[in-house]
Order: C-alpha cells, then structure tokens, then sequence
C-alpha cells in the first residue's frame, strides 16, 4: 500500500515538474494526469465488491440480473428471481415423499429431486399463465406494473410459446413417474388453467390456489408407493389448503387497496379487521390435520415437536402481523418457507426414529413370549 502510494505520488511530482515547463496548458493537463495517477494508487476495491467494482451476491435476483438480457424479461416470467413461491410449491411434495419412505430409512432423494425440477416448471408455467390472464390488470396494480407481459418487455404471443416449452419439460418430468402419478398429475391442469380466473368470480382464490399448490401433497406419495393411502394423503394435502389460505391472505394484503379499485377479490378483502382470527383458525385447523397424518402414518415424537415449533412460529406470525403495511405482510409470507422446512425435518427424524420403536416393540413382544 505506502509503495503504490510512493508511486503514485512521484509520478504526480514528475508530471508537476513537466508542468512547468509546458506551460500554462501544460501545467494543467499535467495536474490532471497527477490527480489520476494519486486516485489510481490508494483505490482499493470495497469489500463485497468485484473487479469492477460491482457488489457480489448470489441471491435470487442477482443472479437473473447477471443472465444475457435477452433472457431477463422470460426468467422474471417465471419468478426465478423470487423464489418463495417456488419452494412453497414443493415442500408440501417433500412432507409426501417424506412421509412414504420405508421406516427408518430416509426419504427417496431421486424423488426431491425430480419433484424439485417440477416445482421449478410448473410454478414458471402458472406465473406465465397468470400473467397472461391478468396483464390488463397488472398494469394498473403498483406491485405488478414492471412484470414482463404487462411491461411489455414480452409479446402475448411469446409467452405463450414458452408456456408451451415449460410445460413440455415438465411433461418429460411426469413421464419418469408411474402411470398411477402420470394419470393423477395430468389431473391437476385443470387448476393450474383456471386458478387465475377465481379473482374475477369469488372472494376465495386463496381456496383455489390452495388445492393447485398442495397436489404434491397426493402426487408425492403415489410417486413412491404406486397409489395414494387416503388415510394420510387427504388429511396431509387438506393441511396443505389451510396453510396456503394463511400465507396466500397475507400476501394478498400488499394490493388489497389496487384490487379494490380494479374490482378483483381476494380473502383480504373479505376478512378485513377479522384476518388475524380467520388465520387462527386455518392454523388450528392445519396443525389438527397434520396431527391426523401423524397418527396414521405412526409418526413419532421428532414429528410432533416440529408441530409444536410451527404452532409456535404460526402464533408469532400472526400476532405480530400488521396488515397495514405491505412490506411486513411480505416479510410473514416468505417466512412461511421455514414453517416448511420444519415440518420436513420433523417427518424425516421421525421416520429415522421408528425403526427404533419397531425394534422396542419386537423386543417387549419376544421377552413376553418366552415368560
């Protein structure tokens, strides 16, 4: 460092001298160049900072604006630079294949794998086909002004032709499945479709996008086992409706002013002031529901204290909810990923923990056998 400064500071002197006997033009330029070679000497890039100067980051949306321009307008298409809704998409896929694992054995990784590269096609595919649905819409909401198709960043046309791509992969994805979850997947296109039409018609879209998100909550379990156990499928994908009406209501609350005015509906428009006792009772009645597939499945304790940590994390959310200020109602909505990822890490330890049990349970059966 004080050697590059020395430099620095004898190529300023040089120049001064030079200066002198340039002239007065001279002199100038001269101090100029001084200036810059003093400049260049004790720069240093900040921390977090690149060659060029540019801050590094490997977010989301770091990483969509770091992609070929050309790219940009169709990756935002399908949210890739906001992820969340992409995980909320697959997680009730994982609590599925979680769930249909053998005892003791943890969960089928080629399985979160294949569902993962699903939930990132089929979330892309209904954003784009949101999108086109509402672009009239969007163009009047705040929030939604900059999006690709009602920015006209990208031709109805255009999107509509990489709708057909996306869903074409994941098609492919599908067709690694059995024939039972081909037949089931399939089914789920009607929802898919129609779920962005629901806030023109009822005050439930948050309903309509629930039974479209949490069909991994079927899907998963029949990838594993050939078929779908109704016993603990419909309680577990019912769970999964209950916890979408509560963050899909609080991330309906940031435009509840815009959809107002443009006559859209949503939950938050109907719930208003009560929202926070509505979305006690969806948690209660997801909490019960999870506790229902718990008992049908043979859950053990791991299970149930991850249910108490998401009881606990969903009184904390909704408490402190202010559905007045857009930016804390985002806040709760992308927090919602950790609610996820409890309750899959509460049926994998649990699952991991019932070979254990077994293995009790044959002992206390064979010592009462011999006495």
């Amino acid at each position: 460092m004080l050697g590059s400064c020395g430099a620095g500071l004898v190529r300023g002197l040089r120049a001064e001298t030079q200066a002198w006997l340039w002239g007065t033009r001279g002199r100038s330029l001269a101090l100029v160049h001084a200036a810059r070679g003093l400049h260049a000497a004790n720069w240093q890039p900040s921390p977090g900072q690149g060659p060029r100067g540019r801050p590094l980051s490997l977010s989301a949306a770091a990483v969509v604006n770091s992609a070929p321009r050309p790219l940009q307008p169709y990756l935002r298409l399908m949210r890739l630079d906001k992820p969340i809704g992409t995980w909320l998409l697959y997680l009730p896929c994982t609590w599925s294949i979680g769930l249909a694992a053998d005892p003791g054995c943890l969960p089928d990784w080629y399985m979160l794998s294949l569902f993962g590269t699903g939930a990132v096609l089929m979330r892309g595919a209904g954003c784009t086909i949101n999108d086109m649905w509402d672009r009239d819409y969007d163009k009047k909401v705040t929030r939604t002004a900059s999006r690709p198709i009602a920015a006209g960043d990208i031709s109805t046309f255009r999107s509509f032709v990489f709708l057909g791509g996306q869903l074409t992969l994941a098609l492919g994805v599908l067709l690694c499945l059995n024939y039972y979850s081909i037949a089931l997947g399939a089914a789920s296109l009607l929802l898919v479709t129609t779920y962005p039409l629901m806030k023109r018609i009822t005050y439930w879209p948050q309903l309509a996008l629930g039974l479209t998100f949490n069909w991994g909550a079927l899907l998963g379990w029949s990838a594993v086992k050939g078929s779908c156990d109704p016993s603990v499928c419909l309680p577990l994908y019912f769970s999964g409706i209950m916890w979408t009406l509560i963050y899909d209501t609080i991330y309906a609350h940031q435009d509840k002013k815009d959809d107002a005015l443009i006559g859209l509906k949503s939950t938050a428009l109907l719930f208003r002031e009560d929202t926070k006792k509505w979305l006690s009772g969806f948690s209660v009645a997801m909490l019960g529901a999870l506790s229902l597939v718990g008992v049908n499945s043979g859950q053990t304790m791991p299970y149930y204290t991850a249910l108490a940590a998401v009881g606990a994390h969903l009184a904390h959310q909704i408490y402190t909810l202010d559905i007045h200020r857009p930016e804390d109602c985002w806040e709760k909505f992308t927090s919602n990923r950790t609610i996820g990822l409890i309750i899959f890490l509460g049926i994998v330890l649990g699952n991991l923990c019932k070979a254990k049990e077994t293995d009790k349970t044959r002992k206390n059966i064979e010592n009462r056998m011999e006495n």
